[in-house]
């Protein structure tokens, strides 16, 4: 089986290829070369998606223009890299008779519509929630589920999108943030609600690709498994660490270790149990795992995390953090 990578020079291109190179034949296509990129083009030119596609079974369409590019490139920067290049790959995947297509999109589709209003409770984030894009990132995103959803409809290409949480390891972009909370604590709060590591992303995309033919299309959160339920929505926008500590009554003494700080408050829980009841997801890294790791005075990402490590988003770099806001 030949399986074909966008984005191989990205995180999560890299790490795609890395786990599935075990087992498949797998190309990679990027803008940049990289030891993982076989084809360098541009998928907004249907030329350079014709020969990637050439004996392709499956296609992992990681590559995206991201919101750290949202001030650094134009607006049609982000039309051809998020809409023509997906709907260049469905076409030629359709043609091809590709057997799943795994679209990448982002729970930043989901923008406003993540925001409570003020006094109510967090908002609990599935997939049956209507996206509200507060960028060109998001409507682009959307537009490209919407190419997918088409492709699975009226020419019967199995197609599942895969909206994955934050697993970058650069620096927040949040400068506030960043002044008050220590990255690594940073990352491990978000595990609770926003976060998911590299390695359960890869293990989402290889489920969805086996799983695609029989279900035709669909839409899935990826992201670590929270511990919070329904009731505690309204608790966790007045004291989140009081409902923390609910469900891991060692937090404190482990933050405390390391002078950590649980965030005062959680606006929004992204859901994962459609992933994890439809495509047999089991994430095996969240807010538990960590803790345990931090104990041990052991890292709390996964070994694939770490070898992919940071790669940044820019040639330049920014004096207000690592990408401008």
């Amino acid at each position: 089986m030949k399986i074909l990578v966008t984005g191989s020079a990205g995180h999560l291109g890299e790490a795609l290829i890395k786990v599935l190179g075990r087992d498949y034949e797998v190309v990679g296509v990027d803008l940049l070369p990289s030891p993982f990129t076989r084809i360098v083009g541009d998928l907004a030119d249907q030329t350079v998606v014709e020969a990637a596609m050439q004996g392709v079974d499956i296609v992992l369409h990681a590559a995206t223009l991201h919101k750290p590019h949202v001030v650094t490139h134009s607006e049609q920067d982000f039309v051809s890299a998020n809409v023509s290049a997906t709907l260049n790959l469905l076409q030629a995947a359709s043609r091809h008779q590709v057997k799943s297509f795994i679209f990448t999109s982002t729970t930043s589709t989901f923008g406003d519509a993540m925001i409570p209003e003020p006094e109510a409770p967090a908002t609990w984030i599935t997939e049956e929630v209507m996206p509200i894009p507060k960028n060109i990132y998001g409507v682009t995103k959307t537009a490209a589920e919407d190419l997918c959803k088409l492709y699975a409809r009226n020419h019967g290409l199995p197609c599942l999108v895969l909206r994955t949480s934050r697993f970058f390891l650069e620096k927040d972009d949040n400068p506030a943030r960043r002044g008050k909370y220590e990255d690594d604590n940073i990352k491990v709060n978000e595990l609770l609600v926003r976060r998911v590591d590299l390695e359960d992303i890869v293990e989402a995309h290889r489920l969805a690709m086996l799983k695609a033919p029989e279900i035709g299309y669909s839409k899935y959160i990826i992201s670590a498994t929270s511990p919070f339920q329904p009731e505690d929505r309204l608790a966790l926008m007045k004291d989140a660490g009081t409902v923390v500590e609910k469900y891991y009554p060692s937090f404190r003494e482990v933050f405390a270790q390391k002078n950590w700080q649980m965030f005062p408050t959680f606006g929004r829980v992204y859901v994962n149990e459609k992933a994890r009841r439809e495509l047999g997801w089991k994430p095996a890294y969240d807010f538990g795992t960590a803790l345990a790791a931090i104990a041990e005075g052991k890292d709390f990402r996964s070994p694939l995390a770490r070898a992919v490590g940071i790669k940044g988003y820019h040639d330049q770099q920014f004096d207000e953090g690592p990408y401008p806001v």
